[in-house]
């Protein structure tokens, strides 16, 4: 259908009246997504961005082993990104990524490593202290909780455990303590 003066006088209108719409439609998009991840609870894990000296306890008593640990906000500060390495004490060496999802109102965290290992955590800061936990079972099928705590906060030092319980979260059980002291 070839098209008429009147046909495009009809249709001009409307194409701008679209395109305008588009257009407010986009600036509106642009400008909302422009300070993504803004909300307070997106800094509750400002305390461990930096670069990090670990210690924890040795394989034999009285030993301390060492590590490092660097932690950084990335993807437009949206994600707080975990680079671990267990130095000369350990073989292990992994990644974090963690994020605040506003809609669970929860902290969620996605850890793998070098030996396979990948563990989903979600949790939150309270009291004072950052709790990440999940569930999961033995190879025998046995129900178990895990979680790691970030306690004892301050500018430049904190300490953390990884823990567990048998018993639904009744009692706990620290697996693996470490100490954090920010680098100079």
């Amino acid at each position: 259908m070839p098209i008429s003066p009147r046909n495009l006088t009809l249709s001009l209108p409307i194409v701008l009246v679209l395109f305008s719409a588009s257009l407010s439609a986009q600036a509106s998009h642009n400008t909302a997504q422009a300070k993504p991840c803004t909300d307070d609870q997106q800094k509750q894990f400002d305390f461990w961005i930096g670069e990090w000296d670990l210690t924890w306890p040795g394989a034999n008593a009285g030993e301390v082993d060492h590590g490092t640990n660097t932690i950084q906000r990335v993807m437009d500060g949206c994600v707080v990104q975990e680079s671990f390495s267990g130095g000369d004490s350990m073989h292990l060496r992994g990644m974090s990524v963690s994020t605040y999802v506003p809609q669970s109102n929860a902290w969620k965290q996605t850890w793998v490593d070098n030996e396979g290992g990948y563990l989903d955590l979600v949790g939150g800061y309270k009291d004072g202290q950052m709790i990440l936990s999940r569930e999961s079972k033995t190879p025998a099928g046995t129900a178990i909780h895990m979680r790691m705590v970030f306690k004892n906060i301050s500018k430049n030092e904190f300490d953390w455990s990884w823990e567990k319980s048998i018993d639904d979260g009744k009692s706990w059980q620290v697996v693996w303590p470490i100490h954090y002291k920010r680098k100079s």
